[in-house]
C-alpha cells in the first residue's frame, strides 16, 4: 500500500460555514505485533480526502512497546456539517526515525466520515489491511469532542448615588467592562447602553460569551468603569472597580452584590472621600449556549424523509426530455438531489431507515390520485434502507404509476409534521425532522401549504425544497422566508423560517458538493433555534 506524505495545507480545508473545531482522540486495541524481540511501537496518521486524494493532516506520537495504545496527541479538525468529510486513520509500527510512511510496518486502517464519528460521539471499529481483510484482532476507537467553551454570562447591573457630572442636570451613566489583554493592557469587552438623567441607573440585562469577558477563567480580574455620557465623545469618568466573575456570581435575586465605584484622583485629593457611588450586581448567571454540534454529540437524531413530485408536468419517464428520465449514466435531477442531501443526512441517523413518499400520481390497481404514498408501495412500512434504498425504490416505482396532478405539498408536509408533533413531548433534544421535497413546478395548494408550513414552524422540523427543471419557482421563494416572514391564510406568522429553497438549475454545471452546501447551509441554525426556543438541552449535557 503506497502512502505519500503531503504537507498539511495552510488554512482550513472546507467551506466558510465551519461550525467549529472537533478534537478526535484515538486508541488502539490488540494491534498486530510486527516486532520480533518486543511489541510494536505504533503511531496513528490521519488523512482527509481532498479532491479524490488522501492528504495527510497530522500524526500522533509513537507509543513505545504497546499493542493497546491511548495516544495523548489529539487530532483537531474543522467540522463542516454540510460537507462529506472523508477521513482515514492508518496505524504504523515505527521502525526508523524516517518521516516516510513506507519505511514503517503497516498495522491497519479504518475509513469513515467525520459525520459518522460526531453523530456517535465514540466509535470502535475493526482495523483493515490493504486487501480489505481484518488486521488480526486489531481495533481502533475514536472519540469526538467539540473544542469550544459554550458558556455565556448574563449580568443585570444597576447604580446608586453616582457622582453628578452635569452642571445643569444629573449624569447620563454607562458602564464599560475590560479584561487584561496579552500585552498587559486592559481590553474593552462590553459597553452598556446610556441611561439618561439619573444617578440611580438600571441597565438592561446583557449576555456575553464567558470567553469574551474573562477568557473562560471565572477567577480572572476584570475592570468595570463608569462614565457620564457626553455627545461630543468627551465622556466624564465617574469611577471604577475591579472584580471577578466568581465574585459577581455571589449575587442572587434577593441578595444583590454591591461594589464601590472609586475615582482614584478624588480618593487621593479628599481625605473624607468614600466613593463615587455604588454599582449593584443584581444578578449574574452562567449558562451554556449550546451549538449544533453539542446537540449532535449529545445524540440528537436527524430524521430524514423524502417527498417526490410525480405530476404529469414532469413528462413521461420513458421520454429523454422527462425530468424523471434516468439517463445512461443512471441519474437525473431528482436522483442527484436525493444523493446530494441524503449522503450527508444519513450519517446523523443511526438506523438509516428513511421514509420515501410520492405525490401527484395515480396508483394501481384503481388508479386513484394520491398526494402521499410510499414509493415502495408499502404504506405501513414506507422506510428505505439508506440513500441507496431510496434510489432503488424510486427507480422501481416509475413504471408502475401514472403521472397526474395537481401539485399538492400540504399532505406530505402534514405527514412529517404529525411525527414531529409527537417529538415535542421530548424533554431533551433527541429528534429533529427534515423533509426534502423535490418538485418541478408551481404549487397548486398554496394556501394549505402556507398554513402547513406555519404550523410546522412550531415543531422540530425543517423543509428543504429542490426545484428541478426550468419552471417559474417564484412561489417557492415565497415559502422560503429569508426576505419576509411567511404568513398563513389566517394571518398567523411562522414562528421561525424553516424552509430552504434551491433551484437545481443553478448547480447543473457545478461540483455535486456545492448543491449540498447550499441546501444544508441553514439547517444547523434552524436545529439550534428550535431547541433553544424550547429551552431543551442536549442529551447528557453538563451543567455550566
Amino acid at each position: 500500500m503506497a502512502y505519500t506524505v503531503t504537507p498539511t495545507p495552510t488554512g482550513p480545508i472546507g467551506s466558510q460555514y465551519c461550525v467549529c473545531k472537533v478534537e478526535l482522540s484515538v486508541c488502539g486495541q490488540n494491534l498486530l505485533d510486527r516486532d520480533v524481540t518486543s511489541k510494536s511501537d505504533p503511531f496513528c496518521v490521519l488523512f482527509m480526502e481532498v479532491n479524490g486524494k488522501w492528504v495527510e493532516l497530522d500524526r500522533t506520537e509513537t507509543a513505545v512497546n504497546n499493542l493497546n495504545p491511548a495516544f495523548s496527541r489529539k487530532f483537531i479538525i474543522d467540522y463542516h456539517f454540510e460537507e462529506v468529510q472523508k477521513l482515514k486513520f492508518a496505524l504504523f509500527d515505527q521502525d526508523k526515525s524516517s518521516m516516510q510512511l513506507y519505511e514503517h510496518d503497516f498495522l491497519g486502517e479504518f475509513s469513515c466520515t467525520l459525520g459518522m464519528i460526531v453523530s456517535s460521539k465514540k466509535i470502535t471499529r475493526t482495523l483493515l489491511l490493504g486487501n480489505g481483510k481484518p488486521a488480526g484482532k486489531g481495533m481502533i476507537t475514536i472519540a469526538a469532542q467539540e473544542l469550544s467553551d459554550n458558556r455565556v454570562i448574563t449580568l443585570s447591573m444597576a447604580g446608586r448615588k453616582l457622582d453628578k457630572k452635569d452642571l445643569f442636570g444629573k449624569s447620563d451613566p454607562f458602564l464599560e467592562f475590560y479584561k487584561p489583554g496579552d500585552d498587559g493592557k486592559w481590553m474593552l469587552v462590553h459597553r452598556t447602553e446610556v441611561i439618561k438623567y439619573t444617578l440611580d441607573p438600571v441597565w438592561k440585562p446583557f449576555t456575553v460569551p464567558l470567553v469574551s469577558l474573562c477568557d473562560g477563567d471565572v477567577e480572572k480580574l476584570i475592570k468595570v468603569m463608569c462614565y457620564d455620557y457626553d455627545s461630543d465623545g468627551g465622556h466624564d469618568f465617574i469611577g471604577e472597580f475591579q472584580t471577578s466573575v466568581a465574585r459577581m456570581c455571589e449575587a442572587q435575586d434577593a441578595f444583590p452584590l454591591e461594589l464601590e465605584c472609586i475615582n482614584p484622583k478624588k480618593q487621593k485629593k479628599k481625605k473624607n472621600y468614600k466613593n463615587s457611588g455604588i454599582i449593584i450586581v443584581k444578578s449574574c448567571k452562567i449558562t451554556r449556549d449550546f451549538s449544533f454540534l453539542d446537540y449532535i454529540l449529545g445524540g440528537c437524531q436527524l430524521m430524514f424523509t423524502v417527498g417526490i413530485d410525480f405530476t404529469a408536468s414532469n413528462g413521461n419517464p420513458r421520454d429523454p426530455s422527462s425530468l424523471h428520465y434516468i439517463n445512461p449514466m443512471g441519474t437525473n435531477e431528482y436522483l442527484s438531489a436525493i444523493w446530494a442531501v441524503g449522503q450527508i443526512i444519513q450519517d446523523y441517523d443511526t438506523d438509516k431507515m428513511f421514509p420515501a413518499l410520492g405525490f401527484g400520481a395515480q396508483l394501481p390497481p384503481d388508479w386513484k390520485v394520491s398526494h402521499e404514498f410510499a414509493i415502495n408501495f408499502n404504506p405501513t412500512n414506507p422506510f428505505c434502507s439508506g440513500v441507496e434504498g431510496i434510489v432503488q425504490a424510486y427507480s422501481a416505482c416509475l413504471p408502475h404509476i401514472r403521472f397526474y396532478g395537481p401539485t399538492n405539498f400540504s399532505p406530505i408536509v402534514n405527514h412529517v409534521a404529525r411525527f414531529a408533533a409527537q417529538a415535542t413531548q421530548q424533554e431533551v433534544a433527541s429528534q429533529y425532522f427534515i423533509l426534502l421535497i423535490i418538485t418541478d413546478g408551481v404549487i397548486s395548494d398554496m394556501d394549505e401549504t402556507r398554513h402547513a408550513v406555519v404550523q410546522a414552524s412550531k415543531l422540530p422540523m425543517s423543509i428543504i425544497i429542490v426545484g428541478v427543471g426550468n419552471a417559474d419557482f417564484a412561489a417557492m421563494e415565497f415559502l422560503d422566508g429569508d426576505s419576509r416572514v411567511l404568513r398563513s391564510y389566517t394571518g398567523e406568522e411562522a414562528v421561525r423560517d424553516i424552509v430552504q429553497f434551491v433551484p437545481f438549475r443553478d448547480f447543473r454545471n457545478a461540483p455535486k458538493e456545492t448543491l449540498a452546501k447550499a441546501v444544508l447551509a441553514e439547517l444547523p441554525q434552524q436545529v439550534m433555534q428550535y431547541f433553544k426556543h424550547q429551552n431543551l438541552p442536549p442529551i447528557n449535557s453538563e451543567p455550566a
